[in-house]
């Protein structure tokens, strides 16, 4: 039995390294070391975005508590880190986690402006959120996924650093023929059952749906078994 569950677990590990990227080319501009992140946060956040607009609603459901660690998996420009970072206190800790070091320069300097000294920020690559094993308690990831390059290999990382029993919070577009934007359905690789699929393979159990806060994404909670 210990010989087979070996084999498996190699299994596994030789195919999230030969595992083929779902979109090329998805993250080139956020690794263009030119990136501006100005521009970026006028997009990120602005009154028309739903994440933007609902985003105090979306901090209260994902439920930061005092003495929490957290990853802010593709943090952005930290439109979430700071709250989540008030919400755990200084006995908590708020990884930002995201592939542009532009990004996290901003954040950094948010935090420090904002005396957050619980926030790390963390360079991550596309195969790896480069976090410490069972280092958090709580991952966030929010318009996020349909970035990730390599899921399976991500999630493996992802699953790693969470503690057992610890969650997964999911946003993401709601992507349906006929009804969403033209945006969404050329961006967005798949919808939220391919998501989900991917997410419950990668060790993840679904636990819960929130679905009075968002009309054009939708929120998904998970644990990791």
């Amino acid at each position: 039995m210990k010989r087979s569950l070996i084999s498996l677990c190699l299994l596994t590990t030789i195919a999230i390294a030969q595992e083929a990227s779902v979109k090329p080319g998805i993250n080139d501009k956020f690794l263009d070391p030119k990136l501006k992140v100005e521009e970026w946060t006028q997009k990120f956040e602005t009154e028309s975005r739903e994440i933007f607009h609902q985003r105090e609603k979306i901090a209260a459901a994902v439920g930061p508590k005092p003495g929490m660690a957290m990853a802010d998996i593709g943090a952005g420009t930290g439109l979430f880190t700071l709250s989540f970072s008030q919400a755990v206190g200084e006995t908590g800790k708020v990884f930002a986690v995201d592939i542009a070091k532009n990004f996290l320069e901003h954040i950094k300097a948010r935090a420090s402006k904002a005396h957050a000294a619980n926030v790390e920020t963390i360079l991550c690559t596309e195969k790896s959120v480069e976090l410490p094993e069972a280092s958090i308690d709580l991952a966030f990831i929010c318009d996020v996924y349909h970035h990730f390059e390599y899921p399976q290999a991500t999630l493996a990382t992802l699953h790693k650093a969470l503690k057992p029993g610890g969650e997964l919070m999911l946003i993401d577009f709601k992507r349906i023929p006929g009804e969403s934007s033209d945006f969404v359905m050329g961006h967005v690789r798949a919808g939220q059952e391919v998501f989900e699929a991917e997410v419950t393979a990668a060790g993840f159990e679904k636990i819960a749906e929130v679905k009075d806060v968002l009309k054009e994404n939708y929120f998904v909670k998970f644990r990791r078994k």
